[in-house]
């Protein structure tokens, strides 16, 4: 009796502890444990962004698939990642008027979209689904993305990782890249978690709007196009455009002269209840939208439109955090801009907010008209067309709201240091680059003139926020005394769209491996050995090019770049020895109570 009693209390206790393990497994974090596959997730992988990474293509039949890149189809290939191996996954060109720009170029720099499940649904790096290639065209700063990603998150903004990259194909030198998180479904987890909202890119069919569109935009010839002069809006208080004498440096500022282009639509009007009003949006719905979800997204536009119920259909400071990082960097081609696209619209639970997108063209640069006017660009310009901008200045309190943002993001985001960090961390890669767009003096010049600029910047909008300098363009054209003198930068030397689409210099971009359009190893020094400019870089050009297993966090990876079966993750040892436990106690007591 006394040995079965103690057995009982034996099985008991088994069955306690099987279940609390269970327990712990369940809701490990929420009791404050993360999940080890957290941990070595891509965002600490790829992204970190204290370093430049590697990334090796390898393709079989290269010069067919640059060939064929404005076609804009995938094609299979491997890519290694940092020395990890990844098989069978796409790649194509990407880009709309930089595809076309490239090509006219007699340049193969292309930017390219890497999709790990294109071929294989259960593959992906680490999470993440698709990377986008940035070639850093029309930017001889070669971080205007990703300064603005940089600010952006760091002022607590949903928006894409970003980090260098260099890349080589088939073992040769191709250049260096800005990797960017695709805004998809790994960063709606990552930003939003599982239960994640509904996600839009709007953008007009005239404008870019979804592949290969937008290839014949020409800046000089910016237009309404037939059919797409606007909605109706309620009176706001704005400057009232003046087409016939439009400056096309007004591009890049506010005070409503952004009604040229893009549809009511993409400017996020409301018009009417049918959803086939909004083709510009749904069509470019990125996320499978339901009949009710539509149904929801107009009621919200509808509510924004007329300014009601902001609280409900807005989130509120999400937005206004938004809008202080994008206005401080100047983009005309932008929601801002008289393009209006490159952004995207994240909508849950009827609440809508801003996701940026594409800053290659950011600090003034669309079209490099006066540095003056873009150093200085308002801050409290009202773009009456435009209701995602138009509403902070609807009431006192948004508007009051919207200048402690900017004020905090002055005081709070060090943009000086994120250029000299990332001017350190990539110079040398710069001056091995054989593709790039620019010379490296024009590459040093386009980062001292962002210094410049930045500083600058920040000087307009403290005077701004402090009424010593006008907050509007009317304002600042009666009073442009007041205005901070930017006479001696010019914007053409970070590079712009209106020279050409290319950086500062005419002509002065190399083709992929030098002007002869070959890849070539890096250039060598007088003494006929490689140059060291970039061997002190732990991740640089020479950097590991073979594809063995790779050991990573505690975890080894095969060469498909998932964990092998033999390390899976530490919690399903844990769930297994939770079920075992559980079953020896039921046996154990089963075969003693017999």
């Amino acid at each position: 009796m006394s040995t079965r009693k103690y057995i009982d209390r034996v099985c008991i206790a088994a069955v306690v502890l099987s279940l609390l393990l269970t327990l712990l497994f369940m809701n490990g974090e929420a009791l404050g444990l993360q999940a080890a596959g957290k941990e070595a997730g891509y965002e600490n992988r790829l992204f970190d962004s204290s370093r430049v990474h590697t990334i090796e293509i390898v393709m079989d039949d290269w010069d067919a698939f640059i060939e064929t890149c404005q076609n804009e189809e995938y094609s299979p290939c491997s890519v290694v990642i940092d020395g990890e191996h990844y098989k069978n996954v796409g790649i194509r060109a990407k880009g709309n008027t930089s595809l076309t720009s490239v090509a006219a170029m007699g340049s193969s720099r292309y930017s390219f979209k890497i999709e790990f499940d294109q071929y294989d649904s259960t593959k992906s790096y680490h999470g993440l689904d698709k990377i986008s290639l940035n070639n850093l065209i029309q930017d001889n700063t070669m971080m205007k993305d990703y300064l603005t990603y940089q600010m952006m998150n760091a002022f607590g903004v949903p928006s894409s990782l970003s980090s260098f990259a260099y890349i080589t194909v088939n073992g040769e030198d191709w250049g260096l890249y800005l990797a960017v998180e695709a805004v998809e479904e790994a960063f709606l987890q990552r930003s939003y978690g599982s239960d994640y909202g509904e996600l839009y890119k709007p953008d007009s069919m005239s404008f870019g709007g979804g592949r290969g569109n937008g290839r014949d935009f020409d800046i000089n010839g910016l237009a309404i196009p037939p059919g797409q002069e606007g909605g109706d809006m309620p009176a706001r208080p704005a400057q009232t455009p003046d087409l016939d004498n439009f400056d096309p440096s007004s591009m890049f500022r506010g005070g409503g002269r952004g009604e040229m282009g893009g549809s009511s639509d993409v400017k996020l009007q409301y018009i009417d209840d049918d959803p086939a009003s909004y083709p510009n949006i749904f069509d470019n719905a990125k996320t499978d939208v339901s009949d009710s979800g539509r149904e929801r997204l107009i009621n919200s536009l509808e509510a924004l439109s007329s300014y009601t119920d902001l609280d409900g259909v807005l989130n509120i400071e999400t937005v206004l955090r938004y809008f202080a990082v994008h206005n401080f960097v100047v983009n005309g081609d932008s929601y801002t801009g008289d393009m209006v696209h490159n952004y995207y619209l994240y909508e849950e639970d009827g609440r809508l907010s801003m996701i940026p997108w594409d800053y290659n063209l950011a600090f003034g640069t669309f079209t490099g008209g006066a540095a003056v006017s873009a150093v200085n660009a308002a801050i409290d310009d009202v773009l009456s067309d435009r209701p995602m901008q138009a509403w902070i200045f609807s009431d006192e309190a948004y508007t009051r709201r919207y200048h402690a943002l900017y004020a905090e993001f002055l005081n709070t985001i060090d943009i000086e240091k994120i250029i000299d960090d990332a001017y350190v961390l990539i110079a040398g890669y710069v001056e091995e680059d054989p593709t790039k767009f620019c010379t490296y003096e024009e590459f040093e010049t386009g980062v001292q003139t962002m210094r410049a600029f930045c500083t600058l910047r920040r000087e307009s909008v403290q005077g701004q926020l402090a009424g010593t300098i006008p907050s509007t363009s009317e304002q600042q054209a009666a009073e442009q005394d007041a205005l901070v003198n930017a006479d001696h930068l010019n914007l053409s030397d970070m590079g712009t769209m209106s020279n050409g689409g290319i950086g500062g210099g005419p002509g002065g971009f190399e083709t992929p491996g030098g002007r002869d359009g070959q890849a070539h190893p890096p250039a060598e020094d007088e003494a006929g050995g490689a140059s060291d400019a970039v061997d002190a870089a732990p991740s640089g050009p020479d950097a590991q090019k073979e594809f063995p297993f790779k050991e990573q966090g505690g975890l080894a990876f095969s060469p498909d770049g998932q964990p092998d079966a033999e390390t899976r993750q530490p919690a399903v040892l844990l769930l297994g020895v939770s079920v075992a436990v559980l079953l020896a106690g039921i046996l154990i007591a089963g075969r003693f109570r017999r």
